[in-house]
């Protein structure tokens, strides 16, 4: 009776607020829950949520959702509101566990609120990453924004807006989601952070301004230096030297530092010492990014900003990489400006959220299904070395030898250490000199090799010192302590070195590097640093012959001021002469003028009809630029050729030839063991370019004919010809069909020349004679 009797007041209570049109949320009638049901559920649908009730969202089932379209104010205090915080949390976590790719996004359908239909079949996406991520024991969670942009915009405006607060709730439920579908993952990781990727604007260097402080920024650059890696406080504990008692945790933040004013025990202003079993710490590194040569305005330096890895991010890029960098721009009070400038002077810095390299591109790891299939497509044509080597430069006509040799050192050879012998090891880097004429592309296709190579440095002779090549010694800004920089060639490391102007350099900066060139190592002994660094790269040099010109009438030593030590470093050696040559030529203006036509800017208002011409002229035979970067990489990283033994007794012979040869024809490149191995570097370089796992005969006489064909090239005119000679059963090589008939019809024609000029004369004696 008493309980019908309280419900009875119940109905009376509530009949009277609805006279009085309370609001519905005052009202605790348990009968009305049956009329909220409907309503919540309809409001989740429409900010896309899921209504069945699973485990993802069944924590936030009592909550009404907030609007976040609706929330007026500064984001940055909405944030800390608890409604709206739960309401991102609730959203992000509902895109990690649901989120699926579209196949189409142009034809897909959108939901009532613009939310995108997904589709239900496969598993979400980032659950298959955040599997990836545990099974490689990682704890960097890779989000694209332009997913996180079109299923949810309000979390990607937020984030763009307050990426501080927002990327700690998103590190928070990237936790959350990783142990629901791993409850023992926290025994591996304590954390899982979120990192932002494809982030659509990009600002260079120096256009970031005091309007992008504490805003999402993105940012590409080439790394110059990098400090150590140093413990960094993250959370931190203080123990009062008085009464004892611990303070704490409190959070360190990157820009200051927090200490506590009084102990609330002893209410005592000090002393306080760091409690080291309850402090936290994290690993901070520093490194310094520049502009990328190619995007420095005319007559403008490079500018550079510091950039704070942290966590994982450590070590994540070296000096000469480039890399896309996606972070928070903070800045931070420096003293030191301060005190020079005589007013308020703040250091600014990018905070990394995530570091992409530019190399990763064409990495191996990289590649798709489809770029796989490609290069085991091209792999099988019997004509793919020839078609590689074609696609070198294409935009330079003719020589071939010269593209030949780029492509050998592009592909490289296999490095091999030597057992029982400690710590030696043969270089496997192909090295190559261009010597020749003015006006022959040799920076052309230097140029060409630092856009193709995954990681390439380029530099001149006049502007490139010992130190700059090698190594130099410096005081690092943060620990005042002596370091070292590495050169050209320490950035080059695991790349290609590219040298202008080779003959300009002065002789001592030019023998800094024969240690680089043979042993790939460059000895440092300075400042109380005693350490050896790695330069394991392919050095490709270019230079003028003594006067400008080369005399085929002087012997090569003659010709160029370079050393028997230096000279013998290179595996190949190409000398390039301005021959004139009426046919030759008739064909180089051809293609120059071509090219020139093809390459205007106002080229795209050609006509349908040109443009089927000239697709119909193209060659068939020429790779894509970005899928020869891709064969490359792939075969540098997975085919690894070794020579037979029934290989090694040809090498031996073309070996004693040569040195004969080279001591009865003085004057030319001197012939040394070095030469023996270039021949064999270069036979794995070129079974590399058809994937072959062994080394065959077509591949020896390959490297047998460039590197004969560069000593010939490199002896006096008159002694040409007697070489060719004797040396023609190692040169031949085999012609396809194509050019042997090119070279009848040529020899048909220059006969029915001769005819006819013999003709012509007779007929002129006979008429005189008349």
């Amino acid at each position: 009776a008493r309980m019908e009797a309280e419900q009875a007041l119940q109905r009376r209570d509530q009949r009277r607020r609805r006279g009085r049109r309370l609001p519905g949320a005052l009202d605790e009638d348990e009968d009305d829950e049956d009329d909220l049901r409907p309503r919540r559920r309809a409001r989740r649908e429409a900010f896309g949520l899921r209504t069945d009730g699973d485990e993802a969202t069944e924590d936030f089932d009592d909550e009404i959702p907030v609007r976040l379209e609706d929330v007026r104010g500064p984001l940055a205090d909405a944030i800390a509101q608890e409604p709206v915080h739960r309401e991102l949390k609730r959203r992000f976590k509902a895109f990690l566990m649901h989120y699926k790719q579209r196949k189409d996004t142009s034809d897909a359908a959108s939901g009532e609120n613009g939310t995108p239909m997904q589709e239900g079949d496969g598993l979400p996406v980032y659950v298959s990453k955040i599997a990836d991520m545990c099974k490689a024991n990682r704890q960097s969670l890779e989000v694209s924004y332009t997913d996180l942009s079109t299923a949810a915009p309000a979390i990607a405006l937020w984030l763009s807006d307050c990426p501080v607060p927002m990327l700690a709730l998103m590190h928070e439920v990237a936790k959350d989601v990783t142990l629901h579908l791993f409850p023992e993952y926290s025994s591996v990781k304590e954390s899982v952070f979120v990192r932002i990727v494809e982030f659509p604007l990009v600002d260079a260097l120096r256009d970031i301004r005091q309007s992008h402080l504490h805003q999402l920024v993105r940012t590409t650059g080439v790394v110059t230096r990098r400090t150590g890696v140093f413990p960094q406080l993250q959370e931190v504990c203080f123990t009062c030297e008085k009464c004892g008692f611990v303070m704490g945790p409190f959070h360190q933040s990157t820009n200051e530092e927090v200490r506590p004013g009084a102990c609330p025990n002893c209410q005592s202003k000090g002393p306080f010492a760091l409690n080291v079993e309850g402090t936290v710490y994290r690993n901070y590194q520093k490194i310094t990014l520049q502009e990328s040569p190619g995007k420095v305005p005319a007559g403008r330096l490079p500018r550079t900003k510091e950039i704070i890895l942290l966590h994982d991010l450590i070590d994540c890029a070296r000096p000469g990489e480039e890399i896309d960098v996606t972070g928070v721009y903070e800045y931070s009070f420096d003293a030191g400006l301060h005190a020079k400038q005589g007013f308020p002077v703040f250091h600014t810095l990018l905070e990394a959220n995530s570091v992409t390299k530019k190399g990763d591109a064409y990495a191996a790891f990289a590649l798709s299904d489809d770029d796989r299939t490609q290069i085991n497509t091209l792999s099988r044509d019997p004509r793919i070395g020839k078609r590689i080597i074609k696609s070198i430069a294409p935009s330079i006509y003719g020589h071939e030898n010269i593209k030949t040799g780029i492509a050998l050192s592009l592909f490289g050879g296999q490095e091999k250490h030597v057992k029982g012998g400690g710590k030696h090891r043969v270089r496997g880097d192909i090295n190559m000199l261009l010597l020749g004429d003015p006006g022959m592309a040799k920076s052309q296709f230097l140029k060409y090799i630092e856009q193709t190579s995954e990681r390439s440095v380029y530099t001149t002779g006049k502007g490139a010192s010992a130190v700059g090549l090698t190594a130099a010694v410096h005081r690092d800004p943060v620990t005042r302590e002596w370091t070292l920089e590495g050169g050209a060639l320490v950035l080059a490391d695991r790349g290609t070195c590219l040298i202008d102007e080779f003959d300009k350099m002065n002789d001592q900066d030019r023998v800094s590097i024969h240690e680089a060139m043979e042993q790939q190592s460059i000895s440092i002994s300075k400042a109380g640093i005693v350490t050896s660094l790695q330069a394991r790269c392919a050095v490709i040099a270019a230079a003028n012959p003594i006067g400008g010109r080369y005399d085929a009438s002087k012997s090569f030593s003659e010709n160029v001021e370079l050393s028997d030590p230096i000279l013998s470093r290179f595996d190949v050696l190409c000398v390039v002469r301005d021959v004139v040559d009426q046919e030759n030529d008739a064909r180089l203006a051809d293609f120059v003028v071509d090219s020139h036509a093809k390459n205007h800017p106002e080229a795209a208002g050609i006509t349908e009809e040109e443009e089927e011409a000239r697709q119909a002229n193209a060659d068939p035979d020429l790779i894509e630029q970005g899928l020869l970067c891709k064969y490359i990489s792939y075969a540098k990283q997975h085919c690894r050729p070794r020579l037979q033994a029934g290989d090694l007794d040809k090498l031996a012979r073309v070996y004693a030839e040569l040195r004969r040869e080279s001591l009865a024809t003085p004057g030319g490149i001197p012939i040394a063991v070095r030469h023996l191995e270039s021949l064999i570097r270069m036979s794995e370089a070129h079974a590399r370019m058809h994937l072959r796992a062994t080394v065959i005969d077509e591949d020896i006489d390959v490297a047998i004919r460039v590197l004969l064909e560069g000593f010939v090239q490199s002896q006096r005119l008159s002694a040409q010809k007697q070489l060719r000679r004797r040396l023609r059963r190692f040169i031949a090589k085999s012609s396809d069909h194509s050019q042997l008939l090119q070279h009848l019809l040529k020899s048909l024609f220059r006969d029915q020349v001769r005819l006819e000029a013999m003709k012509a004369v007779g007929r002129e004696r006979g008429s005189t004679e008349q």
